[in-house]
């Protein structure tokens, strides 16, 4: 099944993105001969550990040159669009920190080519899949994560790294990270805020207590990784203790 859940409850959204924005900062701090490898989700609450990166402290205190940032999904828009999670990522964290940065060019169905990049860039593998140090994801309402959406293609995908997705449900088409990569890598960490997100957590909490999988955010379960929920008051199930 790969790692169990763990889960971390804050007392507001802001809690949690500083306090994940401290364990990012301290994760980078590991002495490496290789870059810290990132894949960065969209999204509000990502969005403001992004914007608590960019200021002091952890501005000065992270090496930017020793990491280098991937992204979970990208839309099929340019960086330019409202859109974008590159462009969000661009104006929260990039624009203001020395960072090293590949964009996903959805718009140009660049999967292959972005498959090739990771093999490239990440030396490090589990099962022939390179791995990545650190995953950002997010959940949506539906249980979907990064653009692996219910009832789509991607979710079996389990050769190709990095697919074009169609979601038909939203009328549009995605690139995203499959499973294999996400499972590679060395930690994972959901960052989930708000009220509107809390039914779907406590279904996908108790399906998972029943080793059961039927969303996509459930099918991320690392093989030799970290598996982290970091959730705030308002997503958190009712019966979830507060950390």
């Amino acid at each position: 099944m790969g790692a169990a859940i763990h889960t971390t409850v804050f007392a507001s959204a802001e809690q949690l993105a500083s306090a994940v924005a401290e364990r990012f900062a301290a994760l980078t701090a590991r002495p490496a001969t290789t870059p810290f490898t990132v894949a960065l989700a969209g999204g509000s609450t990502p969005k403001r550990m992004y914007e608590l990166l960019a200021a002091a402290p952890h501005r000065e205190r992270i090496r930017w040159d020793a990491v280098e940032f991937f992204f979970g999904d990208e839309r099929s828009v340019p960086p330019e669009h409202p859109d974008s999670n590159y462009g969000m990522a661009k104006r929260a964290l990039f624009d203001h920190v020395p960072a090293r940065a590949h964009r996903m060019v959805a718009e140009r169905d660049g999967a292959a080519d972005y498959a090739r990049l990771l093999g490239e860039r990440i030396v490090r593998r589990r099962d022939g899949v390179p791995v990545l140090d650190l995953v950002l994801l997010g959940i949506g309402e539906d249980g979907h994560t990064a653009s692996l959406f219910p009832s789509t293609a991607a979710l079996g995908e389990r050769t190709q790294w990095v697919v074009m997705n169609d979601v038909p449900q939203l009328h549009t088409r995605r690139m995203t990270l499959t499973y294999p990569v996400l499972n590679a890598a060395e930690h994972v960490w959901v960052l989930i805020a708000g009220a509107g997100k809390r039914p779907m957590v406590t279904e996908c909490l108790a399906a998972a207590a029943r080793n059961e999988t039927p969303r996509p955010i459930l099918g991320v379960r690392p093989t030799a990784g970290e598996l982290v929920w970091f959730l705030d008051a308002a997503a958190a199930p009712a019966t979830n203790p507060s950390a």
